[in-house]
């Protein structure tokens, strides 16, 4: 009985050991460090919708423009409150980014200056009850939310109203696409020379390289075929593109650095948030519009 009672208690002591499990295998994802195949089915439908809008009833892209401006200014005030306590102004701003979007359509530029220099005041009102804490930086954060997306959307919606409207539209498009497209296969495939590395490390100059090739050829094939522009134009203007596209990504990317945060949001499958891929296309939208009225006037 005690050598069973010493063989008991030895496997109490010193008990077998247990197999430890396997770990899961990671999920792969690209070198771009995004899920590839969700990221480009996002793009597909994203762009199926677009495209559909155009071909069907122009002005309908006027309407997908609106929404994502409102959805991306709610992803903007939900980082900046949730990283650093910052309250936008968020009715002013969604209100008036509305305004600013319509009266785009009839009235233009006017239209929609007018109603971004109503939403600023309405801001400083709005935020009143708040207090003296804060408050400056509150309204800086709301002023800046107002430009950044709103106002800059409704250069996008300026692209729409005249005859060629559609042509003008396919050409800002297809060139903020033709630039993140050709500096995504130029970056993966020969990136070793990093552009801001303490901005964003995985974008290098040789994917510059490669969006400013992809954007040149995009610039003079929508210009002179789509648009009554020459090839030279085209040109000129898919270089601007990739030149704000790529700003675009880069000032994001410093905002989300200083917020700490690695996404806007989580809407969209492979990409982030919608405001991850506005990015590039708002300040796009500005030169786009004003290289456009000068190429090719109305």
């Amino acid at each position: 009985m005690s050598q069973v009672s010493e063989e008991r208690e030895d496997r109490v002591e010193n008990p077998e050991p247990v197999p430890a499990e396997k770990p899961e295998p990671a999920q792969k994802v690209s070198r771009a460090g995004r899920n590839l195949p969700a990221a480009i089915g996002v793009g597909l439908l994203l762009g199926a919708a677009i495209v559909t809008s155009l071909l069907t009833v122009r002005f309908l892209f006027i309407g997908i423009i609106a929404i994502a401006i409102a959805v991306g200014t709610i992803e903007l005030a939900g980082a900046l409150k949730r990283a650093a306590g910052i309250q936008i102004a968020l009715v002013p701003v969604l209100v008036g980014g509305q305004a600013m979007i319509w009266l785009a359509w009839p009235y233009g530029r006017e239209g929609a200056l007018t109603a971004f220099v109503l939403t600023v005041l309405v801001c400083l009102l709005w935020r009143l009850p708040g207090g003296a804490e804060g408050y400056l930086r509150d309204i800086s954060a709301s002023v800046f939310a107002a430009a950044y997306i709103p106002l800059f959307g409704a250069f996008a919606a300026m692209l729409v109203p005249p005859e060629d409207g559609v042509g003008r539209v396919l050409a800002f498009m297809i060139g903020v696409v033709a630039s993140d497209t050709g500096g995504y296969i130029a970056g993966v495939l020969g990136g070793k020379h990093p552009m801001a590395p303490s901005i964003s490390p995985k974008k290098t100059w040789e994917g510059f390289a490669g969006s400013l090739v992809a954007g040149v050829v995009a610039g003079a094939l929508t210009l002179s075929l789509l648009l009554d522009g020459h090839a030279w134009q085209g040109v000129l203007f898919g270089a601007a593109i990739v030149c704000t596209a790529t700003l675009g990504d880069l000032v994001e990317s410093l905002i989300k650095r200083d917020l700490g945060v690695k996404d806007m949001g989580n809407m969209l499958p492979g990409h982030g948030g919608l405001m991850d891929r506005l990015d590039s296309l708002l300040p796009s939208a500005v030169v786009s519009w004003l290289l456009l009225s000068a190429f090719v006037p109305v």
